[in-house]
C-alpha cells in the first residue's frame, strides 16, 4: 500500500532525554514467544460468554488497515461466538505510529467505547528510540484505562523483512521489546503474529517477499512455499494475513485459560514518569484563524469525505499570509494536517525563536494523505505562543518528486500554496 511507504517520512524526530530508571533496560531485546498471557482479557471474555454485545477496536498502521488480520480476526470472533453481536472500530492509519496514536486515541477509539483494544505499532515504531515508545504506548494505556478501566487491551506485533533475522534468533526486535516492558508493567497480554512466519521462513518453507506467480512455470518454481508479502511489509491477504489470524486464534485459546476475574484493571504508578498520558487533540477552530480560512464539509468536499473520520475538522487556506495562532501551557505542539499535490510550505514562529520554514509537500505527494507537522518539541514546561503562516514561495515540487522518480502528471494539480489542517496536538493545555 502506498500510504505505508511514507512511514519514515511521517516519523517525527523527538528530542528526548533517557529515563534513568530504564536506561540500562532500553537496549535489551526480549526473548521471542508467540504469546504472553499475563493478566489476560477477562472482561471481554466474560461478555462474549454471556452473549453481550462486544466492540473490538483495531488501533495501528497500514498492516492493520489492510483487508487482512483485522477483518479475519473479527470474523473469527463472530464464528467462535455466533450469538454475540461483535462490531468493529477500525482505527488504523497507514504510515503512522504510536507517536500520533497517543494523540488520536480519544477521538478514534475511546469515544466509540471499545471492549477490547488491539494495539499494533511495532513496524511503524521500528525507528523510534525505546524511550519514545515507552512514553507513547504507556500514554495510550493510561488514557484508555482512565476512560474505562474495564477495557481489555492486547498488544499485537507484526514484522517487516528487516526484523526477520532478529526474530529468528528468538529475540523480539527493538520496538516490540520496548513494548513488552510496558505490557509487563500493566499485565497486558501480547501476541507476536510473526513468530510462526519467522519459523517457516528459516528452512525455506516461506518466501517473505515476492510477486504472485502468473505462469505455470512460476507456480512450479514456487512449489509449496507460502508467499508472505509483495513488499516485505504488507502480507498477502490469503497467505501472510492468514498466518497472522492463526497466531491470534492460537494465542486467544491460551489467554482464555488464564482469563482472570472480570473487573476494573488497576492503574499502577507510571512505568516512566514523563509518559504522554496528557496528550490531546484539539479542533483547529479553537485557535485563532486569520481571514482566508474556510471549513470543508464532507457533503461537498472530497477531502473532507475521505478524512472526516480521522480529523475532527478540516480547514483550508490557500493564500500566502494566512495564519493560525494559539497559546498553550506545556512542552510540545504539533498540527494534524494533510499534505498533497497542491500544498506549499509554512513559516513557524514559536515564542521569540527564529522562524522556521517547513514544507507540506514531499516526494510522496502525488496524492493527499494525513500527516503531522512538528511545531515545537520538548520545550520547557510553561506558556508558549505559536504562529504558523503560509509562506509565499512554493517548494520545488519537480525536484522533490524526482527523488522517487515521480513526475507531475498535471501541473495544475500541483499548483498552489494550500494548507489543510484539522487539529492541534498538545502535550499540555490550550490557553
Amino acid at each position: 500500500m502506498r500510504m505505508c511507504s511514507s512511514r519514515l517520512v511521517l516519523l517525527v524526530v523527538l528530542a528526548m532525554s533517557r529515563s534513568p530508571s530504564h536506561a540500562a533496560a532500553a537496549d535489551e531485546l526480549v526473548h521471542a514467544v508467540e504469546c504472553r498471557e499475563r493478566s489476560g482479557l477477562p472482561n471481554v471474555l466474560s461478555k462474549l460468554k454471556a452473549g453481550a454485545d462486544v466492540r473490538i477496536a483495531y488501533f495501528g498502521g497500514s498492516i492493520t488497515a489492510q483487508d487482512g488480520w483485522r477483518p479475519k480476526t473479527l470474523n473469527w470472533f463472530r464464528q467462535q461466538f455466533p450469538k454475540v453481536q461483535v462490531s468493529e472500530i477500525n482505527a488504523a492509519i497507514g504510515g503512522t505510529g504510536s507517536d500520533l496514536g497517543v494523540f488520536r486515541l480519544q477521538h478514534d477509539v475511546l469515544e466509540h467505547q471499545p471492549d477490547l483494544l488491539f494495539i499494533e505499532f511495532a513496524v511503524n515504531d521500528s525507528g523510534a528510540p525505546p524511550q519514545q515508545i515507552y512514553r507513547c504506548l504507556e500514554g495510550i494505556v493510561r488514557q484508555a484505562w482512565r476512560h474505562d478501566s474495564t477495557t481489555d487491551i492486547c498488544f499485537v506485533y507484526t514484522l517487516a523483512l528487516d526484523m526477520l533475522e532478529t526474530l529468528q534468533r528468538e529475540q523480539f526486535p527493538a520496538s516490540a521489546s520496548a513494548m513488552e516492558k510496558v505490557a509487563d508493567h500493566y499485565g497486558i497480554p501480547s501476541i507476536h503474529m510473526g513468530v510462526e512466519v519467522a519459523r517457516l521462513e528459516k528452512p525455506g518453507r516461506l518466501l517473505f517477499k515476492g510477486e504472485k506467480p502468473k505462469t505455470e512455470t512460476e507456480k512450479a518454481a514456487l512449489r509449496d512455499k507460502i508467499l508472505f508479502s509483495p513488499d516485505a511489509v504488507h502480507p498477502y491477504t490469503d497467505s501472510g494475513h492468514q498466518l497472522y489470524l492463526e497466531a491470534v486464534a492460537r494465542s486467544f485459546a491460551r489467554i482464555e485459560k488464564k482469563a482472570g476475574t472480570a473487573g476494573p484493571h488497576p492503574l499502577p504508578a507510571p512505568f516512566v514518569a514523563d509518559n504522554w498520558e496528557a496528550a490531546k487533540m484539539i479542533p483547529l477552530s479553537e485557535a485563532k484563524l486569520s481571514p482566508g480560512w474556510r471549513r470543508l464539509d464532507s457533503p461537498t468536499n472530497s477531502l473532507a469525505r475521505s478524512f472526516g473520520n480521522r480529523l475532527p475538522e478540516l480547514w483550508e487556506a490557500k493564500e500566502p499570509g494566512a495564519f493560525v495562532s494559539f497559546k498553550f501551557r506545556g512542552t510540545t505542539a504539533r498540527i494534524y494536517d494533510l499534505v498533497g499535490p497542491d500544498c506549499g510550505q509554512l513559516t513557524i514562529a514559536v515564542d521569540d525563536r527564529p522562524p522556521v520554514v517547513m514544507p507540506r509537500f514531499d516526494a510522496y505527494c502525488t496524492y493527499h494523505r494525513l500527516a503531522t507537522l512538528s511545531v515545537a518539541e520538548g520545550l520547557p514546561d510553561g506558556v508558549h505562543s505559536v504562529k504558523i503562516t503560509i509562506h509565499p514561495e512554493k517548494p520545488d515540487k519537480s525536484t522533490i518528486l524526482s527523488q522517487r522518480q515521480e513526475k507531475m502528471d498535471n501541473p495544475k494539480r500541483f499548483d498552489g500554496t494550500t494548507w489543510y489542517a484539522g487539529a492541534i496536538l498538545l502535550l499540555g493545555e490550550p490557553l
